[in-house]
Parts: C-alpha cells; sequence; structure tokens
C-alpha cells in the first residue's frame, strides 16, 4: 500500500563534514547535530530547510472509556477538541510559538461538531466498539482510515510542508494503544499499560484487567497489523499510523509525540520498516510502557520533561 524508500546515505561524510566544520568543538550540540544529520538525509539538500510546518491533531472516542478506566468521561474528548479548534489548549499555544501551523482531525468522536469549518471531518464512526468484548473496528474501516489519512497527508504536501507532527486526543487512547503495544510486541497487560493522566490504583488496576481481557478475546485473531489495528485500535490512531506512512512515502519529516503517537509509529514500522527512517522522537513521557517503545524502535527522545498532557506537546 506504500512505497518507502530508505533514506540514502551516500552523501553523509559531505552532510557530517559541514555540521563538524561550524564554530564548535566536534559534538558539541549533542543531540541536534545527529537531527540535523537525519533532516539532511530526509529532505535530501545540502542546506535544508523546513517549510510549512503542521501540527496534525486527530481525535476520536473509545468504547472501552466505558469500562470507567480513565478520570475524565468521553465527553471530555469533544470539550478538548472544541478548545484546540477556539485555540485555548496547550497544544495551540506551543504551535503558535514555534511557527507550525495546527488542523484538527475529527476522526470519529461521539458527537460529531458541525458548526466549525476549520475541523477536518474524516469520521470513521461514533467512537469505536470497546476491544474488550468486541472488535474495535472492522478491518474494512482500518483501510478506509489510512486511505483518508493519506489523502490529508497528501494535501499538505501539496501545500509545500515537509514536516507533519502528530498529536492526539481521545480518552481511553492509552488503553487501545498499550494493548496494541502487547499484541505487536507480545508483552503483558501489566508491561504495557500505564497510568495515562492519571487514575488511581484501583482504576489502573481496572484497566490491566480489560486489557488482558482484550488481548484473551482476540488472541486468536491477531495475526498481522491491520487486524490489531481492527481488533485494538483506535481512530485516530488507525489515522495516524496511515499518516505517518504516507508522509514517509512522500519524503516528509515525520516528528512522533509520545506514547500513542509511538503505538502508531510502532504500527506503522512493522507495516513498512522503511518509515522509520523519518522519524524524529520529540519526548519520552511518564507512561511507562513508552519508554520500552523507545527502546525497541532504537529511538532516543530530544525531550524528557515528564509530561503526560497529548495533544502533540511531547507526551504521554
Amino acid at each position: 500500500m506504500f512505497d518507502i524508500s530508505p533514506v540514502s546515505h551516500d552523501n553523509d561524510d559531505e552532510i557530517q563534514y559541514k555540521i563538524d566544520m561550524k564554530t564548535k568543538p566536534p559534538l558539541a550540540l549533542g543531540q541536534l547535530e545527529s537531527l540535523a544529520l537525519q533532516v539532511a538525509q530526509v529532505l535530501g539538500q545540502d542546506n535544508p530547510s523546513i517549510i510549512k510546518p503542521q501540527m496534525l491533531v486527530f481525535a476520536a472516542d473509545h468504547g472501552v472509556s466505558q469500562a470507567d478506566i480513565s478520570i475524565a468521561s468521553s465527553d471530555v474528548t469533544r470539550q478538548m477538541v472544541m478548545n484546540f479548534i477556539a485555540g485555548g489548549a496547550a497544544i495551540n499555544v506551543f504551535c503558535h510559538q514555534v511557527g507550525f501551523a495546527l488542523e484538527v482531525i475529527d476522526c470519529g468522536i461521539l458527537s460529531p461538531i458541525v458548526s466549525w469549518p476549520s475541523l477536518i471531518q474524516q469520521r470513521l464512526g461514533e467512537g469505536t466498539q470497546p476491544f474488550h468484548l468486541a472488535k474495535a473496528m472492522s478491518i474494512e474501516t482500518v483501510h478506509k482510515g489510512f486511505e483518508m489519512a493519506s489523502q490529508r497527508v497528501d494535501f499538505h504536501y501539496q501545500q509545500g510542508c515537509n514536516l507533519i507532527a502528530f498529536g492526539e486526543m481521545g480518552i481511553g487512547n492509552t488503553a487501545s494503544s498499550a494493548a496494541i503495544m502487547a499484541s505487536i510486541l507480545k508483552m503483558s497487560a501489566k508491561e504495557c499499560v500505564g497510568r495515562g493522566t492519571g487514575v488511581d490504583d484501583v482504576k489502573l488496576q481496572r484497566k490491566i484487567q480489560i486489557v488482558e481481557q482484550g488481548l484473551t478475546l482476540h488472541k486468536n485473531d491477531l495475526t498481522d497489523i491491520y487486524h490489531i489495528l481492527a481488533c485494538m485500535g483506535g481512530f485516530e490512531i488507525v489515522q495516524m499510523t496511515g499518516a505517518m506512512l504516507a508522509a514517509a512515502q512522500r519524503k516528509m519529516l515525520v516528528v512522533i509525540d509520545g506514547f500513542i503517537a509511538t503505538v502508531a509509529a510502532l504500527a506503522a514500522v512493522k507495516i513498512n520498516a522503511n518509515v522509520r527512517d523519518y522519524m524524529i522522537f520529540a519526548h519520552q513521557s511518564h507512561e511507562q510502557g513508552h519508554a520500552k517503545l523507545l527502546e525497541h524502535l532504537q529511538a532516543t527522545p530530544l525531550l524528557n520533561l515528564d509530561l503526560r498532557l497529548g495533544e502533540g506537546t511531547g507526551r504521554r
């Protein structure tokens, strides 16, 4: 589905020489130097520039949130989406400060918001099914989500954008992400499930049990990434995965946020390993599974600020 070329290393020595010849001691800028090399590799230019950087925030609701595993109800997903498009959230401030355009995509929140033309409608339904009781969505829905995401990335590519950053919003999506992680990496629910935005011990144990129940229910159907996403995924996780693959296919830089976006990145890498070359990992979060994901992906995040906010701010 996605034809992604690995980045070329033909000019690595020349690029590294230019970095080394800057007025500084060798390696004095630490990770910024390896980042500069990666940017030049991906963009394939002697003096690469980031053009029209775009933050995409994907939002959707999760049926599993009905199991009382979060500190908030699904209503908060819609409230936060309205806050994003009204300009009142942390990600709005961050994007304004660093010069990113922000786009919010409704992938399937429970109650549609129809009065805001700036909200991109890519709805796959009114929230997923609770994955511990049924498949979250059909395999056809997964493919439809990939197609929608690819078209949105292509729109921005045609506008000249060469970097897309990824954020998300969806009450219950850390549970879905933990279930996907456990399914792909063959790990236990206990190793993957964390506190999300800060659940207490009782809800944490319930969350682990819910993920365990989902893994048991779907164990015979977790045959490939597409079926794992269908069984365990969220509409926003599906579309993030497809968008990451589409961006790499167009040789764009892909900036990965925290735990949930990194689970989408893991799924994308398992579909096409070459997508990894295009990924910049912005942050390691407080969520316990995130460090394990980064280790598996051999990724060194640029920041570790202990955030758990989401939205693309460098999180969970």
